[in-house]
C-alpha cells in the first residue's frame, strides 16, 4: 500500500494536532506537530529574554537561532514529544504566555525558514501527517491530501479555555478569546506564509463536530486517497 503525505492546516484551537496524531497512529505514519516547533522557539525566546510584554528583540533572537535544537522523541507510550536542546518541553510550551507570543515569533522570516527546512527533511517517504498553518501551501504544496480546519472563534476559545483551566491555569474566558482573535489576525496578515487555505484543500468546519466524528471523516478521506478513489 502506498504511503502518502497528509497536510492539516487551519486556525488555532481547531483540534489539528489531535486529529493529526490520531491519524498518524492509525496509519502508522510519522506525526509532526509544527505548532510545537514554533512554540518551542517562542519558549526559548522567553527564557532568554528576547521577548516580553513590552519588548521584542527580533535581531537578538535571529542571531541566537543557531542555539536552538529541536527534536521529536517518543515517550514510553510511543507518543512523540518535542525536546528543546535536549529538554522535554511538551508541557512548558502549552501555557497562555507562550500562546500569546507564538504568533509574533512565527512572523519572523528567519524563524520560518529554519523550521520549514527542518520540516521538509522529515518527509522520507515513510508516510507523514503534519499539521500547522502553511503545510499545504508552503512546506508540502504537493501533499496528496490537504485538510483545512476551522471553527467559530467563540468555539475555539472555549476549547482552549477548558484545556488551560483543566491544567490549573487561572485566567478568564475573555483573555483566551482575545488571544485567539489576536492570533487569527497575526496568522492571516503576516507577510511571510500567511494562513490561507490551499486551493486543493478540503475545508472542515468542526464548530459542531466532535473529535471522534472528525477523525473518522478525515480517516476515510485518507483511505480513499491512498486507494486512489479521490
Amino acid at each position: 500500500m502506498p504511503k502518502i503525505t497528509i497536510a492539516i492546516d487551519g486556525h488555532s484551537s481547531t483540534g489539528k494536532s489531535t486529529v493529526a496524531r490520531q491519524l498518524a497512529d492509525y496509519l502508522d505514519y510519522l506525526f509532526v506537530d509544527t505548532g510545537a516547533m514554533y512554540r518551542a522557539v517562542t519558549l526559548f525566546a522567553l527564557r532568554k529574554g528576547y521577548i516580553s510584554e513590552n519588548h521584542f528583540d527580533q535581531a537578538g533572537l535571529i542571531e541566537a537561532l543557531s542555539q536552538v535544537e529541536l527534536e521529536f522523541v517518543k515517550n514510553e507510550e510511543g507518543v512523540s514529544e518535542i525536546h528543546l536542546n535536549g529538554e522535554n518541553v511538551e508541557k512548558a510550551i502549552r501555557t497562555l504566555e507562550v500562546s500569546e507570543f507564538v504568533s509574533p515569533v512565527s512572523t519572523i522570516s528567519e524563524v520560518r525558514k529554519k523550521l520549514v527546512e527542518q520540516q521538509r527533511k522529515l518527509d522520507k517517504g515513510q508516510g507523514l501527517v503534519m499539521d500547522g498553518r502553511d503545510i499545504g501551501t508552503v512546506v508540502f504544496p504537493k501533499a496528496q491530501l490537504k485538510i483545512f480546519m476551522t471553527a467559530a472563534p467563540e468555539v475555539r476559545a472555549r476549547r482552549r479555555y477548558d484545556e488551560l483551566t483543566a491544567r490549573g491555569h487561572q485566567l478568564s474566558f475573555e483573555e483566551v478569546f482575545e488571544n485567539v482573535m489576536e492570533r487569527d489576525r497575526i496568522d492571516s496578515t503576516r507577510e511571510d506564509s500567511p494562513l490561507r487555505k490551499a486551493a486543493d484543500a478540503i475545508e472542515m468546519d468542526n464548530s459542531e463536530t466532535n473529535q471522534e466524528d472528525q477523525f473518522h471523516i478525515i480517516l476515510q478521506l485518507a483511505k480513499d486517497r491512498i486507494a486512489g478513489r479521490i
